[in-house]
C-alpha cells in the first residue's frame, strides 16, 4: 500500500454561509493530494498529460463526518491500496488539527489515451514506482 498525507489551510472562499467548507470543494481537496502523493512517488501527473494519456475521475464517493471550517488546518491522507491497471483508485482521509475524522472519500480515475478515447494500461513508469509499495 502507499501512502502520503497533505496539510492544507481552508480558505474563506471555500467556506459557505455556515463557516463550513463548502461540500463540493472536498473534491479538490482530494485532487490535490492525489498530485502531491504522485508526486511525492516521483511522478508528476503532467508527465502522463505530455504522453497523450489522460487520467479522468470515473467515480468519486465520500462521505461527510464533521464539517471543517474557516482557517483549520486539515490533513489529508491519501493512499493506493491496490496495483492500478486501467484504473487507479485512492482513498482518503481528512482529518482536522485536533485528529478528529471529518471525511472519508474514494475516488476511481482511468487511464485514457488521448487520441482515441480508449481505456490504456497505467504507463509502465508508474507500475515501476508502485511495484516498491505493493512487492
Amino acid at each position: 500500500m502507499y501512502k502520503h498525507e497533505v496539510k492544507m489551510r481552508v480558505r474563506y472562499a471555500e467556506t459557505d454561509q455556515m463557516g463550513y467548507v463548502y461540500y463540493g470543494n472536498y473534491a479538490t481537496y482530494f485532487e490535490v493530494a492525489r498530485v502531491e502523493a504522485l508526486r511525492k512517488l516521483g511522478f508528476r501527473y503532467k508527465n502522463l498529460e505530455e504522453q497523450g494519456i489522460l487520467m479522468p475521475v470515473r467515480e468519486l464517493t465520500t462521505r461527510y463526518i464533521q464539517p471543517a471550517k474557516y482557517d483549520d488546518l486539515i490533513t489529508v491522507k491519501v493512499s493506493v491500496k491496490e496495483m492500478p491497471d486501467v484504473k487507479i483508485i485512492f482513498d482518503y482521509e481528512v482529518y482536522n488539527e485536533e485528529g478528529q475524522k471529518l471525511n472519508t472519500a474514494q475516488t476511481t480515475l482511468v487511464f485514457v489515451d488521448e487520441k482515441t478515447g480508449k481505456l490504456t494500461r497505467c504507463p509502465r513508469p508508474l507500475i515501476i514506482l508502485f511495484e516498491t509499495y505493493f512487492g
